[in-house]
Formats: C-alpha cells, structure tokens, sequence
C-alpha cells in the first residue's frame, strides 16, 4: 500500500513539473535514497491542481484531433485566441472580452487618437444585442461612403455583429491603411452594404464654443486620451471669455476611461463621494472628488447613448443638485471594467468586475438616469447631425433656456 502511494505521489510530482505548476520553495525533498518526500498540505494541493486540469482535458483533446486531422496545417496562435475569446463569451456580458495581440495595440494606439480604420464610434445595446454607430466621424471612409449615425451593424466581413462579437467586428474593421473591408448595416428595416478603404482616423475628443448670453458650450464625445486637460484648457478658456454659464454635452458619449471624468468632476463638485462600487462579494469602493470647485451654473446635456462614465459624471451632479440635466434617459451601463495585460506581454483582456452606484446609492446598470427635464428629438431626427452649436438643435435649445433660468 505504502509502495502505491508513493508511485502515486511521484506521478502527480512528474504532472506538475510537466505543466509548469509552481510548488512553494522547500516544499518537495528529494531524498538520499531517490524517493520524494512532501508534506500533507503539498500533496492535497497538487491532488487539487489535477482536478483543476481535468477541466481542460476536452479543450486539449479537440486541439489534439485538430492537430492530427484538420485538412490543412491550422493557425494554432488562432485557435488560442479563439479558445480565449469563447471563454470570456462564455459569461454573456457584452463588456468583457480578449484582445489578442493586434488588438491590444490597436487600443492603446486609439486611446491617443490616431489609429487605421473607417472612423466610426459604436456602442453595444444590453436589451437586444445589437451594435449602433452613434457617431460617424469627419472626413473618414465611414462619412465617404455614406455611413450615418443610427445605422445598425449587421455584418462585418463574415462576422455577424452583435454585442458579443463586437470586438471582433472593431478588429476586422481597424489594420493598415490602404486595406478594404466589406460591412453591412441595416437602416430602416434595409440591409445594405458597403465597401471601405481603411484609413488614417484622428479622433477629436470635444468641441467648445461661446453661445449667445455669454453661455459656454462645450460637447465631450469621449472619455479617452487626454480629455480632461482639454476639457480643463477649453473651460478656462470660456472663462476668460467672460462665461457665466457652461453647458456640458454628453450626449452620444459611450464612455472610456473612469479616472478621466472623476478629473472633471473635480472642476465643478468639492471633496465627496463620486460613486462607489460593489463586486460580486459585496465589497465596496468608494472613489472622491477633490476641493476647489468652480460655481459656474451647469447643465448637462444626456440622451439614450450617454453610458458608463458620461452616467457616473451625470449621476453625481444630479444627486448634488450641481447641475441640471437636461435631454433623455441615460443608456444604462452601470457596471465598471478592468483593462489588463495577459502575461504573453502582448494581449490583454477587459472584463467585468463590479457594478457601481450614485453617491445616493441610486443603481444605474440596466436603468440609466433620468433627466430633470425631458426633451425627445422630433420624430424623424433622432439620428440627424445639427451644426455645433446650432439653436435648431431642439435639445441644445432646451438646455440652453434651462441654462439661462439658473443664470437669472
């Protein structure tokens, strides 16, 4: 029995170094005598890594039967990605996902504002799964086509888009310069396809201008790259400028980076809570604004599209009372992300890690936040694009007499 168990323990020993299971330094003695000694605590953890392994044994064995089998040599690096990307599928949350290696540097170089591909910004829907362009940038293969705000994707290459595989859509449609790429949207009830030469995008994060009234307006249509210093420089600019009043639109934002609206936040709310956070066992975190607001009377401008980061900046100015919000109900993404780096050094991955709540506790994933006035665009143009800072904007209107009331 005795002779058993040892043969035993050394085939499990043999399995962890093989795989590259780490054991804990001065764990495992190697006797005088050839035998291997290893404490009671070391064999019942290396008994639960074999268990764990066990887990993979039918994603090994379809790997092998494809190594083996499949008609021509396949791309393994591929299937690794694949095999990654239908693990995090596998949660059937539309904000976690792998980038793989292209991917990953794509991100970053679109998080400084210049990246190839046909220029538009899309955002996922959590009600139905489908994928809209809500913004189609200036003089880009998207605007040249004939690509509109409010079209539905439906295919990308022979990928068909939902929010599930809208990463891999964004992938195919970023690349080289030069490169075609075959889409398909559906707009009013139609399915039409296009055909884009990928191109060199600058992404512009915000716009500001001076309104009638000496009204500040400035549009933030990202939280990436460095808009919070623009937002900053554009703000202290109106002021100079004898502003008494500031809009803020939000409006078609989807988001980006928490820290970048928090930096913001800072401008117009004094030390306090921003939001908090809750994960899954329950623990909480809280994130602060600094002292040194600016009294400026505020309104923001909101509609269905402003989600994650443009709801934390709108959440927080409405439970204080800061500002007005002005348009319609918020998209409703209350849930936070982590960007991470895989250890390969060139992939990483976003996923899901907790949901996060107004500084009155008030829940916003899957609810959004309703605005202190209501304002609907005409029937017929909610998609329309409206000169910036254009009075027949009927939303920027709304906001900029609800603006002038809180001046008076």
């Amino acid at each position: 029995m005795k002779k058993r168990i040892a043969i035993f323990i050394i085939l499990i020993i043999a399995i962890v170094f093989i795989i590259g299971v780490r054991t804990e330094p001065g764990r495992v003695i190697y006797g005088t005598d050839n035998t291997v000694t290893i404490s009671k605590n070391e064999y019942e953890r290396l008994v639960r890594n074999n268990e764990a392994l066990k887990k993979y044994l039918l994603l090994e064995e379809a790997r092998e039967f494809v190594e083996q089998n499949y008609y021509k040599e396949p791309d393994n690096q591929a299937m690794m990605d694949g095999a990654i990307q239908g693990l995090l599928q596998g949660l059937g949350d539309a904000y976690t996902f792998y980038y793989p290696k292209e991917a990953w540097k794509t991100l970053w170089e679109e998080d400084e504002g210049k990246y190839a591909g046909i220029g538009v910004q899309m955002l996922g829907n959590w009600r139905d799964s489908t994928v809209t362009i809500i913004r189609v940038f200036k003089d880009t293969p998207a605007e040249k086509v004939g690509l509109r705000k409010g079209d539905v994707f439906y295919k990308v290459e022979d990928i068909e888009v939902t929010t599930a595989t809208m990463q891999d859509a964004v992938n195919t449609m970023r690349g080289t310069p030069g490169e075609k790429v075959k889409i398909e949207i559906i707009r009013n009830g139609e399915t039409i396809p296009f055909e884009l030469t990928k191109a060199e995008i600058l992404v512009n994060r915000m716009e500001y201008t001076m309104l009638e009234n000496n009204i500040g307006y400035i549009a933030i249509y990202e939280f990436a790259g460095e808009v919070d210093m623009e937002f900053r420089k554009a703000f202290e600019e109106l002021q100079s400028k004898n502003a008494k009043g500031l809009i803020v639109d939000l409006r078609d934002n989807p988001g980006g980076w928490v820290e970048q609206g928090r930096r913001i936040a800072d401008m117009f709310l004094d030390r306090g809570l921003l939001f908090y956070t809750e994960d899954r066992q329950g623990k909480k975190e809280s994130s602060f604004t600094m002292d040194g607001k600016s009294n400026i009377p505020l309104v923001l401008l909101v509609n269905e599209n402003s989600a994650s980061t443009s709801e934390i900046l709108s959440g927080a100015m409405k439970d204080y009372g800061r500002a007005k919000l002005v348009g319609t109900n918020t998209f409703g993404k209350g849930v936070i992300q982590n960007v991470v780096p895989l250890s390969d050094g060139v992939s990483g991955m976003q996923f899901t890690v907790a949901q996060y709540f107004t500084p009155k506790g008030n829940k916003v994933h899957e609810t959004g936040i309703a605005p202190d006035v209501e304002i609907k665009l005409p029937k017929g143009d909610e998609n329309k694009y409206f000169q910036f800072g254009n009075m027949e904007d009927p939303q920027l209107k709304k906001a900029y007499e609800v603006l002038l009331g809180e001046m008076n």
